[in-house]
């Protein structure tokens, strides 16, 4: 019995490093075993510091510091990142002017952009700025400081450049979302970025994925109600913990 214990528990723990959050139905269903077994397995990992409790699941445990780079954060909640990412990219309109914030989970959108050749994205983010010129989209990278461990591009020439443009819509990655921390990142020159971002556009997003929910990390961005939340989670009682936002939309299952 033991031994099946640390098995679950090892799954369990997989699928937290794989995704950043697990949901209780779904560990019922891939370990085969009963709601009230999953349960204690969580109970005991979470006494035992490996993750944390939530509503219907558990996550994994961060700091407000923790910012994992790119190609961690790539392979993390993919299948929801890319329901966010097809999400965002429908509220796009012909010959707009839209800019992405560097990220995976803005990345994600660039796939679900081709046609949408008539715009003029702005972005900070290197990666994307390649990604968009494959799809011969116009793309205006501004410079900067090259943040090595998240490709953006960062510093007080990037905010003063972000200054004198105007946007119909941004798209913003942020780290943790919280009732009453709002929109927070580990970086304060990033957030200084997406500050400035959502002084210039016109309507802003803010792509989270279920694992950034209720998360806070050490630099707020912004108050909920400065814009839209675009997000993968579908349970009820923890989207009403986001009633602040100025609109919340949930990714198709």
């Amino acid at each position: 019995m033991k031994v099946l214990t640390e098995e679950r528990q090892q799954k369990i723990i997989r699928q937290l490093n794989e995704n950043g959050i697990v949901k209780l139905q779904d560990l019922v269903e891939t370990l085969n075993c009963s709601i009230s077994t999953v349960r204690r397995d969580l109970q005991e990992l979470e006494d035992h510091g490996k993750l944390v409790r939530v509503h219907g699941g558990a996550k994994q445990i961060t700091t407000l510091q923790s910012e994992p780079g790119v190609l961690e954060k790539s392979s993390k909640n993919v299948q929801g990142k890319q329901k966010i990412a097809q999400l965002a990219v429908q509220q796009i309109k012909a010959d707009e002017i839209i800019y992405l914030d560097a990220g995976t989970s803005t990345e994600a959108m660039i796939p679900f952009m081709t046609g949408l050749d008539s715009i003029l994205v702005v972005t900070n983010g290197v990666q994307l700025a390649s990604k968009l010129a494959d799809i011969n989209i116009k793309t205006y990278l501004v410079g900067g400081e090259l943040k090595n461990t998240t490709k953006a591009i960062i510093g007080a020439d990037v905010v003063e450049t972000i200054n004198n443009f105007r946007f119909n819509r941004a798209f913003i990655g942020v780290n943790g979302v919280h009732r009453k921390f709002g929109f927070t990142t580990p970086d304060p020159n990033e957030a200084a970025v997406k500050r400035a971002v959502l002084k210039q556009s016109e309507l802003s997003y803010f792509l989270a994925d279920t694992s950034k929910l209720n998360e806070v990390s050490f630099a707020k961005i912004a108050a909920l109600n400065a814009g839209v939340l675009l997000t993968d989670e579908h349970n009820h009682e923890t989207l009403q913990q986001f009633e602040q936002a100025k609109k919340v939309m949930e990714a198709k299952r």
